[in-house]
Parts: structure tokens; C-alpha cells; sequence
């Protein structure tokens, strides 16, 4: 989205400028992570700066592997606490978490390679054996 977005945004612009559906704005609002939007008199769904702020966030943590439960966590401290300050040592523990995860994934992996290439090294010699 660029600076000069104004505000409200209607729900379609939002969609459309943040690469995603309408559908996917309407499931956060109804599981909590978004609040009830304003309406215009039409009825179409409009966003302030703070709500696509916050929808930004959401898509952030989602493409970082961030669970639907923990965003609940974190949308939960925010509405007790009302400060971002307060959300940030819980975030930091959630993607030390899960970057801890992804070592263990990539040690796991790394193991995958040297077995394979040992293996895949064994099956070349007996290849070259066995051929007169």
C-alpha cells in the first residue's frame, strides 16, 4: 500500500492492494483477529489506518508460520494491555520458537543430505564393481 492511500479504505481496494480476498479480511474479522470494520451507508466494510496496520501485521505473522492460536494469544494480550509493548516479549518468544523449530528442521534435512550422498557414493562403487 502507498503513502498517499487514503482513508477509509473500502474492503475490495484493501483486498486488492494487499494481494489477498475479501473473503480472507472477513474470516480474521470473524475469528476475532480483526475488529468489526465501519460501514458505509451501503453497507460496504471500510478501514481506517490502524485496521490495515493491524491486517499488515496479521498477514506478516502469517507468512513467518505464525499460528492462527498464537495470533490469538498475542490479539488477546493487545485488547487486555492496549499497548504493543506488551505483545512484543510474547512475539519474541513465539519466533524463538519456531526458529528454533527451523533448526532443528534444517539439522534434520542436513543429516538427510550427508545419509543420502553416502548412500548414493556406496551405490556408485558398487555400480563400478560389478561392471567388467
Amino acid at each position: 500500500m502507498n503513502s498517499n492511500s487514503k482513508y477509509p479504505i473500502p474492503i475490495g481496494e484493501l483486498a486488492k492492494q494487499l494481494s489477498i480476498t475479501t473473503r480472507t479480511i472477513r474470516y480474521y474479522e470473524e475469528i476475532g483477529l480483526m475488529p468489526e470494520p465501519q460501514r458505509m451507508d451501503s453497507g460496504v466494510r471500510v478501514y481506517g489506518r490502524e485496521e490495515v496496520l493491524r491486517l499488515k501485521f496479521i498477514l506478516k505473522l502469517k507468512e513467518l508460520g505464525i499460528t492462527l492460536h498464537e495470533m490469538h494469544e498475542l490479539a488477546e494480550i493487545y485488547r487486555s494491555e492496549q499497548s504493543p509493548e506488551k505483545v512484543m516479549p510474547r512475539l519474541v518468544q513465539i519466533l524463538d520458537t519456531h526458529i528454533a523449530q527451523i533448526d532443528g528442521k534444517l539439522s534434520r534435512i542436513a543429516q538427510l543430505r550427508a545419509d543420502l550422498a553416502t548412500y548414493r557414493h556406496r551405490v556408485a562403487e558398487l555400480g563400478l564393481t560389478e561392471n567388467p
